[in-house]
């Protein structure tokens, strides 16, 4: 349950439970109950459009530098404040760090069960994960079930909170459609750890995976598909609230599924790495040689990407 949620519960009347006890009970702070929350600003939106558009081009961005890139395009923000949009966001700057995805306390972490693993079928692995969609004057979390090996989505919600109802949600409706994997990979985010998640996958008999901390690598494809989904429809379209962005993103997998299947069809199929035997360790090493390459044929460029970052212009 979402903090709005558990703070809504809170009943100043009961003579029974005092305030305290209640907040400890539900599990929010009392600094949020006793003192009236500030509006947010009214161009946090648009500001946190902006952070969506420079993670989703580059996302091994933290807070300090997509500070200086916001104000290096004029935007004059705070880098506490970029933290906060951030942190709503559900988004953190992908590379290794201790700590990336916090579970909640007291939930399992199971191992990382796709290293060396050749994956060639369907429903061998599934994988799943959450991203920010911007819409109108506020914003969405949407959460998409992928098989590994044709990359096709199976299943994905909208929700207006990151509670861990909308993800059940969706992984009733892929088992119901395509029937089980044998493993089941996401991130060590509290939805996917929550007692609730990782009991419906136990219930079915599925083998649980989890990313290692700070290993975006390890659920690559889906990150991919979060790119795709961003730059070929909701940037394109800006959807002016739910219902807008629920049948516009619904209308992009129906093209985008049959298109996994056939490279040939998706003019950008190479580009999303979905060639055979394609895996995170081949990913990383494609990656690095093509660093390495560009990075040796310009010093100038070393230099640059030491002191200044990636250009604004990308």
């Amino acid at each position: 349950m979402s903090a709005p949620d558990r703070r809504a519960m809170l009943d100043r009347a009961n003579r029974t439970l005092s305030l305290r006890r209640q907040c400890a009970l539900l599990g929010v702070a009392r600094s949020g109950v006793y003192r009236p929350r500030k509006p947010a600003n009214d161009n946090d939106a648009a500001l946190m459009r902006w952070i969506d558009e420079l993670f989703t081009a580059w996302p091994f961005l933290g807070s300090r530098r997509m500070t200086a890139m916001l104000r290096a395009e004029g935007v004059f923000v705070n880098r506490k404040r970029v933290q906060r949009l951030m942190r709503l966001m559900g988004i953190a700057a992908l590379g290794p760090k201790p700590r990336t995805s916090k579970p909640a306390h007291g939930h399992k972490i199971y191992p990382y069960l796709l290293r060396n693993l050749t994956i060639e079928r369907a429903n061998h692995v599934w994988a799943a994960d959450i991203t920010y969609i911007p819409i109108g004057r506020g914003f969405l979390y949407l959460v998409a079930i992928i098989d590994w090996a044709s990359r096709a989505v199976l299943a994905w919600r909208l929700s207006n909170t990151m509670d861990v109802s909308f993800c059940l949600v969706a992984l009733e409706e892929a088992l119901a459609k395509f029937g089980k994997p044998e493993i089941f990979n996401t991130d060590q985010g509290s939805q996917f750890t929550s007692a609730a998640f990782t009991g419906a996958l136990a219930e079915a008999g599925i083998a649980i995976s989890m990313d290692g901390r700070g290993r975006w690598m390890d659920n690559v494809f889906i990150e991919r598909l979060w790119r795709s989904l961003k730059y070929e429809d909701v940037y394109l379209k800006g959807y002016a609230d739910g219902r807008e962005a629920a049948r516009g993103i619904a209308e992009w997998v129906a093209f985008y599924n049959p298109a996994s299947e056939h490279p040939s069809v998706y003019a950008i199929e190479g580009k999303r790495l979905c060639w055979a035997r394609s895996d995170p360790v081949g990913y990383r090493a494609l990656r690095c040689a093509r660093s390495t390459r560009a990075l040796t044929a310009s010093p100038s460029t070393v230099a640059r990407a030491k002191i200044q970052g990636p250009s604004v212009k990308g």
